[in-house]
């Protein structure tokens, strides 16, 4: 009965694991976007990952070799002129992770993304693009995900 009872346990807890695997780190972040005007054609837009559970999010500089990082993509927008790379706010984490073999970064609960556009125009137009992520745990890593984005600008 023990045995029984032992493989029945075992075979759940690889079920689950395999479930949780599946998901994908897009089941584990939730993202919101935002625009707000900083000055005459000055834009400054924001992207928020709010990180489910005991994830983290590794940063746009994740460290040692191996997890991915968040990479922030915009596709191009004659007008539209995007000024250096996106800034991370938020309470960033460095750990020693030995699966990766040294020291990552990563975000636990939250991050903000900020990215300062400038319009060429008063015309409304919209900033495209993508964000690509990985998130893990203690236990494992989910398979990385790619989220396309759209968020109006100006008008």
């Amino acid at each position: 009965m023990k045995k029984i009872i032992l493989l029945l346990l075992i075979a759940i807890f690889f079920v689950t694991k395999d479930s949780v695997a599946q998901m994908g780190s897009a089941k584990q972040v939730t993202l919101s976007y935002n625009s707000k005007k900083l000055a005459d054609k000055k834009y400054e837009v924001s992207i928020t990952a709010n990180i489910n559970g005991n994830f983290h999010l590794y940063a746009q500089d994740a460290g040692a070799d191996g997890p991915i990082p968040t990479k922030i993509s915009f596709t191009t927008n004659p007008l539209l002129l995007i000024e250096g790379k996106p800034k991370e706010l938020g309470k960033k984490i460095t750990k020693v992770e030995e699966v990766w073999g040294g020291k990552v970064n990563f975000y636990e609960k939250t991050v903000t993304f900020t990215q300062v556009v400038v319009a060429k125009s008063k015309a409304k137009t919209n900033l495209n693009g993508k964000i690509e992520f990985m998130v893990c745990n203690d236990e494992v890593c989910l398979p990385p995900a790619e989220v396309l984005f759209k968020i109006a600008i100006g008008g």
